[in-house]
């Protein structure tokens, strides 16, 4: 019979390794836990433990300064990272140090309870290969310790040492260009390019040339060869910025592109060798797109390896205090006048819905830093600034008064019908417009219940089955209680 395998515990706080022991205990492992670095070092030395739970600060030192000692004296050991100091740059820290697996806390103690069984039944022979990184202390390109962001900063960090397509879904102004830059500019391709293209913001017949490239005399204007955006990011990263909007030919070429790993120029006769990481973002729902006709579906496939859901920033509220001060540091560094908000003022930022996400926050701490002489910046000045934001979007739409579901269905409905010109739409519009409307209906229920599936059942109007049947079809994600 086997001996049971042992876990050793570091942490300062008493009540987080006594759940641990217990919940472990319970799953038959020995455990031994620690508050401090002296212990720790000293069990691991002497051989000690089968896998390493521990937090990143201690009463007696940083352990990320004792991981390469461990790493050193122990390769195989594998280790799992907690910290509440819940920054991207964690996260990546702990990749680099060697860790199997970040933990943000709080945590979900079953999901730690799975992290642990799969490390050691993943038997780590080698420290995990990961991106440099100099100095936690560098300015982070990602803001927020939201447990919604902490996911994200999990996935980074595990893909920073790998080369894999990326898809990043999110609503418009939710960062998904900084989260292509953050993969790159600690990633494997960081000495490289990294070139952006947005799909919708170039004419359709011109998307083939600019990502190709053309040569001379290929169309009327080609008056030179002109390198693509492939050309310029060889060896580095090529970010796709609103992939759904790319026109169907252009999709069949790049398809190729992924497939075979060369191209043609237009005009050009002979193929390119390409080495270039492909990271795609879209506001749309691929998925739907497909269903439409609108988008290939083996491209879909050949780009979303690794799908990755920004959340809006209405999910990460928690965030908006950290979001707001950094944006006016840095309109302060720009030679603005210094400004804070009063905690009434960020009270109500949190309750706004921000249809224009961190962007919109963004303007507007801008605009709150350029236009008010207070220096602090009062609950009364926010409720100004947001009835004039939630004004403004309908009459620049020439809406007028109408904002209801219906009309912004009707809107999107006639945009759609737009698409396909004088061609109708594949059959089967009306389960997909009502798919379409449940999914987001469902999941903000579930985040407004903070989960609770019976609340949200009762919410919608549901039976609690019934609810649980669409989360499952509409592969819906649901949060966890937290320790």
């Amino acid at each position: 019979m086997s001996m049971p395998q042992t876990i050793i515990i570091a942490d300062d706080d008493n009540a987080i390794r006594t759940v641990l022991n217990q919940a472990l205990v319970r799953l038959g492992y020995n455990v031994r836990s620690t508050g401090n670095l002296a212990n720790l070092w000293r069990w691991m030395s002497e051989g000690e433990g089968d896998l390493l739970i521990t937090d990143v600060m201690m009463p007696d030192g940083n352990v990320f300064d004792m991981l390469p000692r461990i790493k050193k004296h122990r390769p195989g050991l594998p280790i799992i990272v907690m910290s509440a100091q819940n920054t991207l740059m964690t996260a990546l820290k702990a990749a680099e140090k060697g860790a199997y697996e970040y933990l943000p806390k709080p945590f979900d103690l079953n999901e730690l309870t799975r992290l642990v069984k799969r490390a050691l039944a993943a038997q780590m022979n080698s420290p995990v290969e990961s991106a440099n990184t100099n100095s936690v202390e560098e300015e982070l390109p990602l803001i927020g310790r939201s447990p919604a962001m902490q996911e994200i900063y999990r996935i980074l960090a595990r893909l920073m040492g790998t080369d894999l397509t990326v898809m990043i879904n999110g609503e418009s102004g939710t960062g998904k260009e900084l989260v292509a830059r953050a993969l790159h500019d600690y990633g494997k391709r960081k000495s490289g390019p990294f070139v952006a293209i947005n799909m919708a913001a170039i004419p359709r017949e011109l998307i083939e040339s600019e990502l190709f490239g053309h040569e001379k005399g290929s169309f009327t204007g080609a008056a030179n060869r002109a390198s693509g955006r492939f050309e310029q990011a060889e060896g580095g990263t090529l970010f796709l910025d609103e992939i759904g909007d790319m026109p169907l030919e252009a999709q069949t070429r790049l398809l190729r592109v992924l497939q075979e790993g060369e191209y043609m120029m237009v005009g050009g006769r002979a193929a390119i060798r390409t080495n270039v990481r492909i990271i795609a973002a879209t506001n749309r729902d691929l998925r739907q797109q497909i269903a439409q006709g609108l988008f290939r579906e083996d491209l879909f496939y050949r780009l979303n390896v690794v799908p990755m859901r920004l959340p809006p920033l209405r999910e990460r509220s928690q965030d908006i205090p950290d979001l707001v001060r950094h944006f006016l540091n840095r309109a302060e560094a720009g030679g603005l006048a210094h400004k804070t908000l009063e905690q009434a003022a960020l009270e109500r930022l949190k309750r706004y819905r921000w249809p224009g996400n961190v962007r919109e926050l963004e303007n507007l701490t801008l605009r709150l830093a350029a236009l008010y002489q207070d220096e602090i910046i009062s609950a009364e000045i926010i409720e100004s600034e947001l009835t004039d934001s939630q004004n403004s979007p309908a009459e620049e739409n020439g809406a007028g008064s109408d904002n209801s579901l219906g009309a912004a269905v009707e809107r999107n409905l006639a945009r759609y019908f737009s698409d396909h010109g004088d061609e109708l739409p594949p059959a089967g519009l009306h389960d997909r417009i009502l798919r379409e409307i449940e999914r987001p209906l469902i999941s903000m229920c579930l985040s407004a219940t903070k989960g609770n599936q019976i609340k949200a059942a009762e919410l919608l109007g549901l039976n609690r089955n019934t609810l649980r049947k669409k989360i499952r079809e509409l592969d819906i994600s649901v949060g966890r209680g937290m320790i």
